[in-house]
């Protein structure tokens, strides 16, 4: 099947009468059905297949997309993209609610499915009807499964036909040694599609590979005879077998450095488009009676509001699809009712040129990646008195009244490795901002950046990171509630809760300098069958730095957009304060932010941040926060030296512990943080447990 091009909102399908409008196809491969049944709504259907669609490059809704003048067209002018797409829907669709959830997927990957039969909480989206879509926005992810879902995006060429070449940048970070790693790097898309360089002779000028221990080590040039473009093996060693995907280090990768990769990369993907194509996707679920080609609609007469969410990497692609414009369809109204980016304190690289969407990181890697450049603020009129631009993240939906109204949630991570306190504070750290009105913003306290929660969920490899590895502490009940509020604001105008976050006002929100941890220490850890010592806390104050850098004259860094010429960038010297949560003197645990159960009624202290165990790296676990448990008795703690109150202490028996359990989970409960039926579990959990017995 050729591509057809996508109406940006459903549109017209009498494609005769008008013949320069974008088209859409939907091509349906699958229908299956979905395990179980739902309430009054009954059973549901999985329904998979491509949108295949077109872009118009000179209507000026599409002006934001990098290289889309540079895009090839097709016989009508139009630029083509295919983009993958799931939805689950409720077989009778006079069933359904009329919501309809989006959730990016995160790589390609779909991280949110609802999968009642391992976390029946799960059932609650779909016995209240929704429809669940899932759409590719990534044009960088390779097909490798049948269930990852792709974007087939253009290659920009200059206007002979030829490829464009230009500078790329990219950090080599091995895990173990070995001779051969793949591009494009980083450490989160190393699996992705790779931009091929325009030579494979890396003695060109522009070509460079270096490697320091830490970012902020002098780099160390690898000479160009001891790499190569190639991939190597025991069969084919040094310099082995050319291939423009992989690089193949004389000596081997070290996995004590940092590598970083310089090179003219060629014909650079319009990633950009992926965000127009999600745009119209919704538009026509959501619109539509039938495609171009007259198929059916699924969802056509049933929907009437949409709800965006994405996880981190594509909950950072939901906040740049925001400020770029996107939320505005092609016919002027709103794509998203509501908007919720869940752990995404950053934005995507996903409209430069030569982009690859993702990236993150702590101290070590990825520090100077893109994502970190465009406007923090949400507020339309954010000043940013560090780079002297103005205008926030809602600029653009302010201008043409098409914001959604928005969650943001924000985890530990976020704060000491993910620079997210930007958002909350004004450029020199010292001024609460005040949040748009139709904004909320969530701090889910004492987390890490996602996982299990419980202490069934806590690992600890010594050689690996310093603390036992997780936080027991999690916000997977806390998302269920809130998306339950952010549907009832767009659906009802019911006000949802209160922003809760750290505050400079309130002393909740300070230099990492002034945090102060209670003495903890004198605890063990099973690892296997043996119980192991868990180091006395020690408190370094290691953060994530947020300098702004300068990536070239043809980058525009207040819409994280254009095309990066300077590699590494140019560092100014110039450095937002980073923020974060001040802790309780007696638990450890941190004070401001949304409370959870575990958090309200804790058995140890979740920090929301792990060293790795090296006397070279000077670096954070990646994205994983640490658990010190609390001592049992009183003797127990203060033989140890101890100062954080025992289980004893704080509940007395176990009746007392499944009691202060039971008083948490009402309290949230009334605050709309947590569902009755999760409490209810909550509680049921408690009594099964034998905490002081």
């Amino acid at each position: 099947m050729g591509i057809a091009a996508l109406a940006g909102c459903g549109g017209s399908s009498n494609d005769e009468a008008n013949a320069t409008s974008p088209k859409l196809t939907m091509q349906v491969t699958s229908t299956q059905d979905f395990p179980g049944t739902f309430g009054d709504v009954g059973a549901y259907e999985k329904v998979s297949g491509t949108l295949f669609g077109e872009l118009d490059p000179k209507n000026a809704r599409n002006a934001t997309i990098q290289d889309l003048a540079l895009a090839p067209v097709n016989s009508r002018g139009m630029v083509e993209y295919a983009t993958d797409f799931v939805l689950l829907k409720p077989k009778n669709m006079a069933k359904a609610s009329g919501i309809l959830r989006y959730d990016a997927p995160n790589r390609g990957n779909i991280l949110t499915m609802p999968n009642p039969s391992a976390s029946p909480s799960d059932a609650v989206y779909m016995e209240r009807g929704y429809v669940m879509l899932y759409a590719a926005w990534q044009g960088d992810v390779p097909k490798t499964t049948a269930e990852r879902l792709t974007a087939q995006v253009p290659v920009a060429r200059n206007p002979d036909g030829s490829s464009i070449t230009g500078a790329y940048r990219t950090e080599l970070v091995p895990s173990a040694a070995t001779s051969t790693m793949a591009l494009p790097g980083g450490v989160f898309n190393g699996s992705m599609l790779p931009y091929a360089p325009a030579s494979l002779d890396n003695s060109r000028p522009g070509y460079s590979l270096t490697r320091r221990i830490n970012e902020t080590d002098a780099r160390v040039p690898v000479p160009a005879a001891d790499w190569k473009f190639a991939s190597c093996s025991d069969a084919t060693p040094f310099p082995g077998t050319p291939d423009g995907t992989k690089v193949c280090l004389k000596q081997g990768f070290d996995p004590l450095y940092l590598y970083e990769l310089v090179y003219e990369a060629k014909d650079p993907k319009v990633m950009g488009v992926g965000l127009a194509g999600l745009r119209d996707a919704v538009g026509f679920f959501r619109k539509a009676e039938k495609d171009s080609a007259g198929n059916a609609n699924p969802l056509a007469g049933r929907i009437a509001h949409t709800i965006g969410q994405g996880t981190s990497q594509s909950g950072n692609a939901m906040k740049t699809f925001l400020h770029l414009g996107f939320n505005q369809a092609l016919d002027g109204t709103r794509v998203f009712d509501g908007m919720f980016a869940h752990v995404a304190a950053r934005q995507t690289n996903v409209n430069t040129r030569f982009a690859v969407p993702g990236g993150g990181g702590g101290l070590r890697t990825d520090h100077t990646a893109f994502g970190q450049t465009a406007p923090r603020g949400l507020d339309r009129n954010y000043a940013d008195g560090i780079s002297g631009r103005d205008g926030g993240v809602m600029r653009r939906c302010s201008a043409t009244d098409t914001c959604p109204k928005f969650f943001l949630g924000l985890s530990g991570t976020e704060f000491w490795q993910l620079q997210g306190s930007p958002a909350l504070t004004n450029t020199q750290g010292t001024q609460d901002l005040v949040q748009p009105e139709n904004a909320r913003i969530y701090y889910y306290a004492s987390t890490q950046h996602g996982g299990a929660g419980g202490e069934a969920s806590i690992s600890y490899a010594p050689s690996r990171s310093v603390y036992p590895s997780g936080t027991v502490v999690h916000f997977n009940d806390t998302f269920r509630a809130l998306f339950i509020a952010l549907e009832d604001w767009v659906t009802t105008g019911k006000q949802p809760p209160a922003s809760q976050v750290p505050k400079v006002a309130d002393g909740s929100l300070v230099r990492p300098e002034q945090v102060k941890f209670p003495v903890m220490q004198g605890l063990k850890w099973k690892v296997g069958t043996q119980l192991t010592d868990i180091p006395a806390f020690n408190y370094l104050a290691r953060y994530n730095d947020f300098e702004l850098l300068d990536f070239g004259p043809q980058f525009r860094p207040e819409d994280e957009a254009g095309i990066a010429s300077l590699f590494p960038p140019r560092q100014t010297g110039k450095h937002y304060p980073i923020m974060v949560p001040q802790v309780d003197a007696g638990t450890g645990l941190t004070r401001a932010g949304i409370r959870s159960v575990e958090a309200q009624a804790p058995l140890g202290t979740s920090i929301e941040f792990n060293y790795v165990t090296s006397d070279k790296v000077v670096d954070l676990a990646n994205l994983a926060g640490s658990y010190i448990p609390f001592h049992k008795t009183q003797a127990a703690r203060l033989a140890a030296g101890d100062t954080r109150p025992s289980l004893q202490e704080l509940y007395g028996s176990q009746q007392g512990y499944v009691q202060a359990v039971r008083d948490a989970s009402e309290r949230l409960v009334a605050q709309r943080f947590l569902l009755r039926r999760d409490a209810d579990a909550i509680v049921q959990k408690a009594q099964a447990s034998a905490i002081l017995e």
